[in-house]
């Protein structure tokens, strides 16, 4: 196989390109060469996605068997279509990393393949179903631009060479978000540690090796076709994650579970000041059945807590990145909410 990965320098490219060495594959990798890797036996092409110029370069290094796109993540829909025209030709199939954001019910209802998608035309601007100023809900600005960047893939390529992954929260060692992360240190920290919600809460993040094997399965497989990429429902849960973090790091905190009506009472940010805490309905209801039969397997995410603590104490570190500062509880206002629910009892 020869195939061409949009992006390739950190995380989820870099696992991407790791396995397809690891295959025997020839990868070309397509990015700015600002962060990030190039790893031996990758031929990079250097350039910028939003550049037509670059685009046509690009393609006339070709072809390729499949494009593994993993860096769309922050492009509007009109780039992505720029760059599946300018790569139409030059390769047999697709293979774009979506996310669960896309589906018009998250985070509020069960998802599943075939549900009805969020707005988001294929030739979209960044600046198309910006969030309301002051807006406090779910990121639908995220989730109309990757849906329009889905139509941008399937209206090129059609739905027959296109494949569709719609991962959830990705963890694993290089996660440059900052969720996992800033959890493993809290836990090294010790202390009483405020733990949001409820134990018996089931989530659903998945490991980003396990993302990178399935997407190179796509680039591999003829055809075209759409998976939700995440856990199984109920097999973790936030009380098994938060007991991984402290088992990893010496076990030197104890939790201290804090219900959901005290957290929003204190207006605690969901999703981001205590990561992967959100309460609506279906954000951890997503159905991936149809990728486990074809062939994902999801590792155990006490395995993904460990490896990732592992990569850190080694001494390396994420990518910077503008989203990881919006991740964590400030100390004093965590030690003010455990006080104001220790009073309550």
């Amino acid at each position: 196989m020869e195939i061409l990965v949009v992006g390739g320098g950190w995380f989820l490219g870099k696992a991407v390109v790791e396995e397809a060495l690891r295959r025997g594959w020839s990868v070309t990798t397509f990015n700015r060469g600002r962060s990030g890797v190039v790893l031996p036996g990758v031929r990079q092409v250097l350039g910028d996605r939003t550049s037509v110029e670059d685009l046509a370069r690009l393609a006339a290094k070709g072809p390729w068997d499949a494009v593994i796109d993993t860096s769309a993540g922050e492009q509007p829909p009109k780039v992505v279509l720029a760059g599946a025209r300018a790569l139409e030709s030059a390769t047999d199939r697709y293979v774009y990393v979506s996310t669960v954001s896309v589906y018009a019910g998250w985070p509020d209802h069960p998802l599943k393949v075939g549900d009805p998608l969020m707005d988001g035309p294929a030739d979209a601007g960044s600046d198309y179903g910006r969030n309301p100023e002051g807006w406090l809900g779910p990121d639908l600005h995220y989730g109309r631009q990757k849906a329009g960047g889905e139509r941008a893939v399937v209206e090129t390529f059609g739905s027959d060479r296109s494949w569709l992954l719609r991962p959830g929260v990705i963890l694993g060692p290089g996660e440059y978000v900052g969720r996992l992360p800033w959890w493993l240190r809290r836990a090294e920290q010790g202390g009483e540690i405020l733990a949001p919600g409820s134990a018996g809460k089931t989530i659903q993040p998945v490991d980003v090796r396990d993302v990178a094997r399935f997407a190179v399965d796509a680039a591999e497989r003829p055809g075209g076709g759409v998976h939700n990429v995440t856990a199984p429902i109920g097999r973790d849960t936030m009380g098994s994650f938060l007991q991984a973090c402290l088992d990893v790091t010496g076990n030197r905190g104890e939790l201290r579970w804090v219900p959901d009506g005290v957290l929003l009472e204190h207006k605690v940010r969901q999703w981001t000041e205590l990561p992967l805490w959100r309460t609506n309905e279906g954000v951890w209801l997503v159905d991936s059945e149809s990728a486990y039969a074809a062939g994902f397997t999801c590792r155990s995410l006490e395995e993904t807590v460990r490896d990732t603590w592992e990569w850190l104490q080694a001494g390396n570190a994420p990518v910077p990145h503008p989203r990881a500062s919006a991740h964590g509880i400030d100390p004093a206002r965590e030690q003010e909410i455990l006080a104001a629910a220790s009073a309550r009892h």
